[in-house]
């Protein structure tokens, strides 16, 4: 055991470092970050409408639907607020993390990125109708600056809202966005800038800084939104068919959450942030899975992915990675070590809102040899178990986005909206539970000096 940690340690440490100091990727994780409070404001508004509206609905009591009305029509333009245009968000955040990464103005970066977005999307419709319109519908088309010749409508500016503006248009953010703004940042560091005197105002000498680099990159990618545009698609049409959903689709194999979850519970082994550094794969995958189902979700539309971000939180990494709070509750239960309990003792109310850092290192788990093997096994069991589960269809997908610091059980009734998730999360809390236990039992008989000497 002890020479496959030291060869680990010695090979895959170093490429799990570099791996999460790789800035665009940093930039990346944090733009996910950055709109998480905009996430749980249309969360929070998709729950009360579950509440006051789809449960009602579903058990006939339309009175109550009714006299909520004004509720949930609040509920709705907050989620147009938030949850409808995360993809407008993300193209502002991902700009601005990735300026703040490369250390030049933000603000710039952020704007460059989101009009990166707009530029993509296609901004013009032709339908041919085959009724004629009365005067009062080419009035209102007319009005919004849409063309109407006899039975042929046509329009510029026009965006399809609910297809484009939420996960739909992540990846084409990832990449259009990132070559928008890795044009500006070079621009900048070369000094390819307009410079103001010192004496001009701080706002102003960095706005004059940004024209130059900033206009750069609007045509850089202006030009490959043209080329696009001959072979009459669009780039992100193109990037969703050909890279999105089939990344999205690959993320919904069994294989796929197999190795996530194998290689965040191995980096977090070797004190490495795994669920950090490998955040850039889950959140661009699992949150846009995640996001597509609480807007289908608010349209009252059939959930198009079966595992989100959010799965892994309700069911695999239960008070943290590894699952952590089943291994306090194993500690409390059958430890006879004193240090252990202490650490045990003082991690338990962080567990419950899945905050594992305090056993990590201080019991530690960290390249403790002891739970190498329940530390990688549990997870992945729990995994395969929740996996199969919601394949059957026995418990409902997530429809609402929650926070991943929200206790168990709270977590799951307001994801999925279904008290079936419950009991999944129990039942794997017993499995992994147990699959603690005989290690804990083992570690009694270890010398705590000698237990993390590898």
């Amino acid at each position: 055991m002890n020479a496959i940690i030291n060869w680990l340690n010695k090979h895959l440490v170093p490429v799990a470092a570099k791996i999460g100091s790789i800035r665009w990727l940093v930039a990346l994780r944090d733009a996910f970050i950055s709109i998480m409070p905009i996430m749980l404001a249309g969360s929070v508004a998709s729950v009360l409408n579950a509440i006051f509206r789809d449960v009602p609905t579903n058990l006939g009591w339309m009175g109550v639907v009714n006299s909520m009305q004004w509720l949930i029509s609040i509920n709705a333009m907050v989620w147009t607020g938030s949850t409808a245009i995360l993809g407008l968000l993300f193209a502002f955040t991902f700009g601005y993390q990735m300026c703040v990464q490369y250390k030049v103005e933000p603000i710039a970066g952020g704007l460059l990125t989101l009009g990166t977005f707009i530029m993509s999307l296609p901004q013009s419709f032709s339908v041919d109708l085959k009724n004629a319109l009365t005067k009062g519908d080419i009035k209102t088309l007319t009005d919004a600056g849409t063309a109407v010749v006899g039975k042929n409508v046509s329009a510029w500016g026009w965006f399809n809202f609910n297809k484009y503006f939420g996960a739909y248009g992540f990846f084409t953010i990832m990449i259009m966005g990132a070559i928008s703004v890795a044009v500006y940042i070079a621009l900048v560091k070369r000094h390819i800038t307009i410079k103001m005197p010192e004496s001009v105002p701080p706002a102003v000498s960095n706005a004059f800084t940004g024209i130059i680099p900033a206009t750069a990159g609007l045509f850089v990618v202006g030009i490959i939104d043209y080329l696009f545009s001959l072979k009459n698609t669009t780039v992100i049409d193109l990037i969703a068919q050909t890279i999105q959903e089939p990344l999205m689709k690959m993320g919904q194999g069994y294989g796929s959450l197999l190795l996530i979850v194998f290689l965040v519970q191995l980096f977090w082994f070797f004190g490495i942030h795994g669920t950090n550094v490998l955040a850039p794969v889950t959140e661009s995958i699992w949150t846009t899975a995640l996001i597509a189902n609480v807007n289908a979700h608010k349209m009252q539309k059939a959930l198009p992915y079966m595992w989100t971000r959010s799965d892994f939180d309700l069911y695999v990494w239960i008070g943290g990675a590894g699952s952590t709070l089943l291994l306090i509750l194993a500690v409390l239960a059958f430890s006879k070590r004193e240090d252990e309990r202490a650490v045990a003792k003082v991690s338990l109310v962080p567990g419950i809102f899945n905050i594992n850092e305090p056993m990590m290192f201080g019991m530690p788990i960290v390249l403790n040899p002891i739970y190498i093997i329940p530390f990688i096994l549990a997870p992945l069991v729990m995994v395969s178990i929740a996996y199969g589960v919601l394949s059957l269809g026995w418990v409902s997908p997530v429809a609402v986005q929650t926070t991943w610091a929200m206790p168990p059980f709270l977590n799951a009734i307001i994801a999925t909206i279904d008290w079936r998730s419950v009991i999944l999360q129990i039942v794997n809390m017993v499995v992994g539970f147990l699959i603690y236990v005989p290690f804990v039992i083992a570690s009694n008989n270890m010398d705590p000096e000698k237990v993390n000497k590898v």
